[in-house]
């Protein structure tokens, strides 16, 4: 019985370790519809995060690369959504952007369209200057 009660807790516990964000990282949404909601009202590109507790490059881009010096100035030209791959309510995203493999960041814009994804943890630096490029393509065309 003590062995079901720790297991228990533990099963508790692990969604609420990977809504457990840094100090100075983006404002993550756990919540995949309430994110694309958001992006569309607020017309900002969408950086959804797949990650998991026990995924050790996830865990490694949670605390070292979103609350980066490099990836901060970035944060409130993105909406930002973070989705453990546990998490029964992420599976149709999940399937949506066919998450083989994780952390799997997954780029849309403000009208939820798909401009691409990064598959495998990076560097603050090389994480910036992707986000750099995700902006460049959802920024307005001049006419």
């Amino acid at each position: 019985m003590k062995h079901l009660l720790t297991l228990l807790a533990a099963l508790i516990a692990l969604p609420m370790m990977a809504a457990d964000f840094p100090k100075g990282s983006p404002n993550f949404s756990t919540d995949y519809k309430a994110a694309l909601k958001q992006a569309k009202a607020e017309n900002k590109p969408l950086v959804v995060v797949f990650s998991a507790v026990w995924c050790g490059p996830c865990q490694s881009m949670k605390k070292t690369v979103y609350p980066s010096k490099e990836v901060a100035p970035m944060h409130d030209k993105f909406v930002w959504a973070y989705l453990d791959v546990d998490v029964e309510a992420n599976g149709d995203p999940a399937r949506k952007y066919n998450v083989t493999g994780i952390p799997h960041i997954q780029f849309l814009d403000a009208k939820g369209k798909d401009i691409g994804n990064q598959i495998g943890g990076t560097s603050p630096g090389e994480f910036a200057g992707t986000l750099e490029k995700v902006l460049a393509k959802t920024a307005p065309k001049a006419e």
